[in-house]
C-alpha cells in the first residue's frame, strides 16, 4: 500500500502569462514546492502530469478548428503543445522533487492523469497497480478541469482521494466551487490545507 502526490498540469501555459492562464497559477506552483520540501517522506511517490498535445493537430477536437473560435468549455486555443515552452513545468515547481512524469492529451483532450502514460509508455492505471498505490493527494491546475477529472477517476479506480485546495488554482470561482461540490458529492475528501495522516 503506497501513497502518492499527484501534481496536475503545473505548466507555463496554465500560469500567469500563459495561453490559458489561471489566476494564482505561479503561486500554486511555489506552494506545491514548499509543500514537498516541508513534508519529505510523506509520500512514497510524487507523480506529475503534463498536457502534451500534438502540434498541427486538433487533438480530438480539444483545440478549436482553424476557422472556429474556441468555446472555452470543450474546445480551447492551442496550448501545451509538445516540446514547446508552454508545455514545460512552471519554473516555481522544483522538478527534482518529482519521481514520475506523466504525459497526456497526445491527440486527445486528456483532462485526467488516468489518460496519460509515463516516459516508458506505461499507462497511468497500470502504474498505479504496479506501484500498489492506494491513496492519493491531488494538487495542481486547474481545479475545475484536470484536477477534477483526475480526482474523479482516482475515486472510480478505488483509491482514497484527497484534494488539497490550497495547492490548486481554478479557471473561475464559480466553476471551481461547482467542481469542489461535485468532488464532495462523490465522496472525495477536500481540504484547504495539508494535514498529515
Amino acid at each position: 500500500m503506497a501513497k502518492a502526490l499527484l501534481v496536475i498540469d503545473v505548466q507555463v501555459d496554465f500560469c500567469e502569462g500563459g495561453v490559458l492562464a489561471c489566476a494564482g497559477g505561479a503561486i500554486t506552483a511555489k506552494r506545491i514546492t514548499e509543500h514537498l520540501e516541508s513534508n519529505k517522506g510523506a509520500y512514497d511517490y510524487v507523480i506529475a502530469s503534463r498536457d502534451w498535445h500534438k502540434a498541427n493537430n486538433e487533438n480530438g477536437g480539444h483545440f478549436a478548428a482553424k476557422d472556429e473560435s474556441p468555446d472555452f468549455k470543450t474546445s480551447w486555443p492551442e496550448h501545451c503543445v509538445e516540446d514547446e515552452l508552454g508545455s514545460q513545468y512552471h519554473a516555481n515547481l522544483d522538478t527534482s522533487l518529482i519521481d514520475i512524469h506523466i504525459k497526456k492529451g497526445q491527440g486527445a483532450n486528456g483532462y485526467s492523469i488516468f489518460e496519460g502514460i509515463d516516459d516508458a509508455g506505461t499507462s497511468f492505471p497500470d502504474l498505479v497497480n504496479d506501484l500498489q498505490i492506494t491513496q492519493v493527494d491531488v494538487v495542481g491546475i486547474a481545479t475545475d478541469y484536470c484536477v477534477l477529472a483526475s480526482s474523479m477517476d482516482a475515486k472510480k479506480f478505488g483509491l482514497a482521494v484527497r484534494v488539497i485546495t490550497g495547492l490548486t488554482a481554478g479557471v473561475s470561482q464559480d466553476s471551481t466551487e461547482n467542481a469542489i461540490d461535485d468532488m464532495v458529492d462523490r465522496g472525495i475528501e477536500v481540504n484547504p490545507v495539508y494535514e498529515a495522516n
